[in-house]
């Protein structure tokens, strides 16, 4: 993200509170400072034991407080939650979102976050124990039903050698996160798919045709992981199934790793059970090799190859528009044309039976691999929205607002 412009910086308070994961925050501090945020650290006493209060006044360039009677003048408990356009909790420990549930407020922190009008992002650590505590899944809950974003924390290596889910996300995904936060501006407060599950497929399947060769496609995943994050920073649970593609897994997202478009077709379908929207976003293969060799294909000279003969792969997105897990279930399609594109669309949407279809032209230089995109957003119903060219996530905004509008409502 490219330093920011124009006379006021956005206002991030960067919560810190107790927990062996503080030390991480200070990648998350630096991304938010570099990227041009006038950040504010606010850490708990707990928090100061892992990480000291020169460290944080070192990167943001303020003084780091922890009580409420420090320069009290400025009424610090009141002002920094009132002038933030931002705050989030990074990490956020199980003592952290109980407090912060029940409106308790003994320190800056907890007083920051009573105060704040703004949007609110919490990215717990913790054990795994004290994530599936019952107490702790009704306080995550409370802050959800509220409009903060809690970020599901990742599965992985804990402190000492426990492994499970929660650990600490990603810094550099938090940050990504928060900055899709913030750039909703004022509706970045309004998480509208919060209790909302979605699924969404990225990246390129690989079709096999021996040991050491497949076929496959360009896509990077780009757009399916931006619109992965979009939906966790709208407060969306998101299950991402993720064919090839080298990036790192969105913060809160629950990532399901696949190979081939059979493999993709089953995780999608299952996952989709209680999915209350289906974004297909992955290039998903439309033939796989008829045949597999157990050992690698060897030239011979002057012999040509023999044909590869090839049979189609199922059609996931039409088999999800036909037969929908749950009523009121959106369908999303992706059409990645290279000629007459919004013809082209117009029939494959017709043909697949989605309710929306996403159309954009692709080519070697075009879409695939880049952090752009330009589309046209196909309905049902007739509409048309068009997406101008611009980053993904803009585009990954668009295709959640639409779906978010035609969902039914969940009472």
């Amino acid at each position: 993200m490219d330093k920011l412009d124009g006379p006021r910086r956005p206002r991030v308070v960067l919560g810190v509170s107790g927990g062996i994961a503080a030390y991480k925050a200070c990648e998350l501090l630096r991304r938010l400072t570099e990227s041009g945020h006038d950040v504010r650290v606010v850490p708990t006493a707990a928090a100061l034991h892992f990480v000291g209060e020169a460290t944080w006044a070192a990167l943001s360039g303020h003084p780091a407080a922890t009580e409420v009677w420090e320069t009290v003048h400025e009424v610090p408990h009141v002002r920094i939650g009132q002038s933030a356009d931002l705050v989030v909790v990074a990490p956020a420990s199980t003592d952290l979102l109980a407090k912060a549930a029940h409106g308790l407020a003994d320190d800056l922190l907890t007083n920051t976050l009573l105060t704040a009008r703004c949007p609110v992002v919490f990215a717990p650590a913790m054990h795994t124990e004290m994530w599936e505590h019952p107490a702790t899944q009704e306080n995550v809950a409370t802050l959800r039903r509220r409009g903060a974003v809690v970020i599901e924390p990742a599965v992985g290596r804990l402190t000492g050698v426990d492994t499970g889910k929660g650990r600490f996300p990603d810094p550099v995904e938090i940050y990504e996160i928060c900055r899709r936060v913030l750039a909703r501006g004022p509706q970045g407060h309004t998480t509208d798919l919060a209790g909302r599950h979605v699924v969404i497929s990225a990246g390129g399947t690989r079709e096999p045709l021996d040991p050491v060769r497949y076929l496959g496609n360009r896509s990077s995943g780009k757009q399916g992981y931006a619109l992965a994050r979009t939906a966790v920073a709208r407060g969306a649970r998101v299950t991402l199934v993720a064919g090839h593609t080298e990036l790192s897994d969105p913060a809160g997202a629950d990532v399901v790793r696949v190979g081939t478009a059979v493999q993709l077709r089953e995780a999608v379908r299952k996952a989709a059970a209680d999915a209350d929207a289906v974004v297909m976003a992955a290039a998903v293969a439309d033939f796989r090799p008829a045949t597999y060799a157990t050992g690698k294909i060897k030239k011979k000279d002057g012999q040509d190859p023999e044909p590869v003969a090839l049979v189609r792969n199922p059609d996931i997105l039409a088999e999800l528009s036909a037969d929908r897990a749950r009523p009121g279930q959106l369908i999303v399609g992706f059409a990645a044309e290279t000629d007459d594109v919004l013809a082209n669309g117009r029939a494959k949407l017709a043909r697949k039976g989605c309710d929306l279809l996403v159309v954009n032209e692709v080519g070697e230089h075009k879409t695939f691999g880049s952090a752009e995109n330009e589309a046209v957003i196909l309905a049902a119903d007739g509409t048309e929205t068009p997406v101008p060219y611009g980053p993904k996530e803009t585009l990954a905004d668009r295709v959640w607002d639409l779906v978010s509008a035609g969902l039914p409502d969940p009472s």
